[in-house]
């Protein structure tokens, strides 16, 4: 009994986010105007995968108690990329597929970089290298356009057996990769630590600045996956400022849904990526019930608003920020 109610404690908030996910999207089947088709279904997943992508990567750098702000210019840079050299046959495809994941991890490890060995604080960071990135992307795409393998973009956002989207396969293997190795890791543990505390991670000799490279590093490269995958999802490439902002916001909206502290050291990409859900059906009920495009951010901000409050309910129960880690 107590095994159990440490993993809800320790999952309590990919609980109530995967609870309003189910939630919004009974709604959302339940008042669909007409019956819902595999390829209604398989553009949701797609939308939902791509904003759980970038909500895992900012997850990672919210765990140590860091944000970044440049991960929506991460992702618009590695679409432009993205749309210059995923092209060809297929060992050309593939060739550019690794560049625009090099491209990606090289964009979080030069953040890591500099807030490690220049301390600066990683919002004021970030801010600046987002504007970097966006400035290389539009260098490489000043008006959208660009070609690619279409072939392999049609097999990764389509379907695959029995009407499966293949994105719900390639956020599966982000987890298995990427998330499950790092978080049993050594790296893992210290990313939680710092997040908790960082003065009592650092008496305690855990690898604080490996903890946070690789957190970032691994941003990098989530993020650039969503760019290709957005590559793919559109076809072409664009270096769209309100895109980038628009996921940039976004990630941190579904990474707190998702029950991950803003403090540090608390919560899962798990959390992230069911709050990522949860508020792309957010979006989905709204076009259902007709909402004015004008009035939509309002309704999103009050519905995420009502969500924060009701997730962050456990704070109440905390006599002193200790308790609330463990």
């Amino acid at each position: 009994m107590n095994g159990l109610r440490y993993s809800y404690a320790e999952n309590r908030g990919a609980v109530f986010a995967f609870g309003l996910f189910v939630l919004m999207f009974a709604i959302y089947l339940f008042n669909f105007p007409s019956a819902l088709s595999a390829n209604v279904f398989q553009t949701a997943a797609n939308k939902a995968v791509l904003l759980a992508l970038v909500s895992m990567a900012q997850a990672l750098v919210v765990l140590t108690a860091g944000i970044d702000l440049s991960i929506g210019m991460t992702l618009v840079l590695t679409n432009c990329i993205g749309s210059w050299i995923v092209t060809g046959d297929s060992l050309h495809s593939a060739l550019g597929i690794a560049g625009v994941l090099a491209a990606g991890a090289l964009c979080g490890m030069l953040n890591g970089v500099i807030i490690i060995f220049g301390r600066l604080q990683p919002i004021v960071t970030t801010i600046a290298t987002g504007a970097v990135y966006y400035g290389l992307a539009l260098l490489l795409r000043p008006v959208p356009g660009g070609s690619i393998n279409e072939d392999l973009a049609d097999a990764l956002t389509g379907k695959v057996a029995g009407g499966l989207p293949a994105s719900l396969l390639i956020l599966l293997a982000a987890i298995v990769i990427v998330w499950i190795p790092f978080k049993r890791s050594a790296v893992g543990r210290a990313a939680y630590a710092t997040g908790s505390s960082e003065a009592a991670a650092f008496l305690s000799g855990m690898p604080i600045r490996r903890a946070k490279f690789a957190s970032y590093t691994l941003a990098g490269l989530l993020a650039a996956t969503g760019g290709l995958f957005l590559t793919f999802f559109t076809d072409t490439g664009e270096a769209s400022l309100g895109s980038a902002n628009s996921y940039t916001l976004f990630s941190i909206a579904a990474v707190v849904i998702g029950g991950v502290s803003l403090l540090g050291g608390k919560g899962s990409a798990i959390g992230a990526i069911f709050g990522a859900f949860a508020f792309r059906s957010i979006g989905d009920l709204l076009f259902v019930f007709n909402v004015d495009a004008l009035w939509q951010p309002l309704f999103q901000g009050v519905i995420l608003l009502l969500a924060v409050a009701i997730g962050a309910c456990g704070l109440f129960r905390v006599r002193n920020r200790l308790e609330w880690f463990q």
